[in-house]
């Protein structure tokens, strides 16, 4: 049976796990669109910009596997009401609950869609992120590791660098590791919310846990995983990395910090404020 087309409507402001997990469940009612509000749009009705740009939104949204296009919106529209957007003939408006209303029912009830709620209890917990694809005959595996706290457009564009070199597997940090090596007040969000996050994105072919300690608290998830390149970025080279990868016959690559074409360069640190 072919899948319904189902549109979503939104500022995807600060793209964190509430918005993942509301874009997974649309999607499983079929080939899910989401019509992003360009900046000068959230500028009128917000009274404000966005915090990020409408570029990096864009490039965000386009990196999660729940979504299969994303159409910037530029023309105002009446937000109860959906754009007509050329070659998005959508069969199903999905909303959260937060953005429920009459006016939007009588709408697609005019517009003969179907309207579908997604409510807010159904978004609770986080799916533990299952092993996307099938892994081709010689190609490497790839390893990277880290906290992925706040996670943002420089995380996807490493993930997105990283996986052209092999199946990428994400080991995330646990909590209490996280928390002797940076200290209380870390991480800000719990690992099984860090982890789902890390692995709705469709670069990744699988995101796990960490359960070992200190700088290379990855250790036991690499002796089972046995790959062929362990990955980090400029800021993630110590810790001896370096040097287990050579005791143990792993290719280690350093990329730099470069964002994508026309994107601003992001920091954790930056971004949570300590």
């Amino acid at each position: 049976m072919k899948a319904k087309p189902v549109v979503v409507t939104g500022v995807f402001d600060d793209i964190r796990s509430h918005h993942i997990r509301f874009l997974e469940e649309a999607s499983r009612i079929g080939e899910l669109t989401v019509l992003l509000w360009g900046d000068d749009l959230v500028n009128q009705r917000q009274g404000r910009p966005p915090q990020f740009p409408e570029v990096e939104r864009l490039y965000f949204l386009q990196a999660i596997r729940f979504v299969r296009r994303v159409q910037l919106i530029t023309t105002p529209f009446d937000a109860d009401t959906l754009p007509k957007v050329k070659g998005v003939q959508p069969k199903v408006w999905a909303v959260g609950g937060g953005e429920d209303n009459a006016a939007k029912k009588a709408f697609c009830e005019a517009q003969g869609l179907e309207y579908c709620l997604v409510r807010d209890e159904t978004l609770r917990g986080f799916p533990v992120p299952p092993v996307t694809g099938s892994t081709l005959f010689g190609r490497k595996k790839v390893v990277v590791t880290g906290s992925y706290d706040w996670f943002h457009s420089g995380h996807v564009r490493f993930f997105e660098e990283v996986s052209a070199y092999g199946d990428l597997y994400v080991i995330v940090g646990h909590d209490a590791n996280i928390r002797l090596l940076k200290g209380e007040g870390h991480p800000l969000l719990p690992e099984a919310e860090r982890r789902y996050v890390v692995g709705s994105i469709k670069y990744v072919k699988q995101a796990l846990l960490s359960s070992g300690d200190g700088w290379l608290d990855a250790d036991p998830e690499i002796r089972k995983l046995k790959p062929d390149i362990y990955a980090v970025n400029e800021d993630g080279d110590k810790g001896g990395k370096r040097d287990y990868c050579q005791k143990h016959g792993i290719q280690y690559l350093v990329l730099k910090r470069i964002p994508a074409s026309g994107l601003p360069e992001r920091s954790s640190t930056r971004l949570r404020g300590f």
